[in-house]
């Protein structure tokens, strides 16, 4: 688990073969293998380090749900340790468990604010409500506004300069975690539809159904 408060910027080493190596220095203060690093949102596993740099497998599912694709050797990566339980929880619970991508469309600045906008799925969407919490690449922000093609979040200039956004462009892709506490709520609700569908009772096929229907 950890708060979409992220730590530093690593850089990738390398990629590929299903390994991840990436130079960091603060998150590895402490580390272990076995320890969880979200790396642009994505909660992965060390599975070897120094104090220069770390090392983790990625599974073809994990690259297929996230950006992790698009990175190369010096690529910028949000890095985050899980939180410990006297963590301060300066964002929201983040899980590292990505839904998927969004694509940036714009940013526009306002006053020392500035504005990004996001294009995604309907099904991502779905998760996303006005003032309520999305990580973006592993950062926690607040949403602003959402609509039924994007949403859009307002940056202060601190998040753009010690995040990876500082690097990114109209176009580029970006890793989003939706609420937790949003996805169990829509799963409930399907739930309970559903059991109402099914509650429903179903007409017979019988000879007063027909001949109450002109059919005799």
């Amino acid at each position: 688990m950890f708060t979409g408060i992220i730590e530093e910027v690593g850089s990738v080493r390398r990629i590929g073969g299903g390994v991840l190596d990436i130079a960091a220095h603060t998150v590895l203060t402490d580390a272990h293998v076995g320890d969880s690093i979200a790396v642009n949102g994505i909660c992965l596993t060390v599975t070897d380090f120094s104090p220069e740099h770390f090392m983790a497998d990625v599974m073809p599912e994990t690259v297929r749900r996230t950006s992790l694709a698009n990175l190369g050797a010096g690529s910028p990566v949000n890095l985050e340790r899980a939180l410990l339980p006297t963590t301060r929880l300066g964002g929201h619970f983040v899980s590292g468990h990505i839904d998927g991508t969004g694509t940036i469309q714009s940013f526009r600045a306002e006053g020392n604010a500035l504005w990004l906008q996001v294009s995604a799925r309907p099904e991502i969407l779905r998760g996303i409500v006005e003032k309520g919490s999305v990580a973006l690449d592993g950062i926690s922000l607040t949403v602003a506004g959402v609509t039924g093609t994007d949403f859009t979040v307002s940056l202060i200039p601190h998040t753009r300069e010690v995040t990876n956004l500082h690097a990114k462009k109209p176009g580029d892709l970006l890793n989003i975690e939706t609420d937790i506490l949003g996805k169990y709520a829509l799963k409930l609700l399907r739930l309970q539809s559903a059991e109402q569908e099914k509650a429903q009772p179903q007409e017979e096929l019988t000879t007063d159904f027909l001949q109450a229907n002109g059919f005799y």
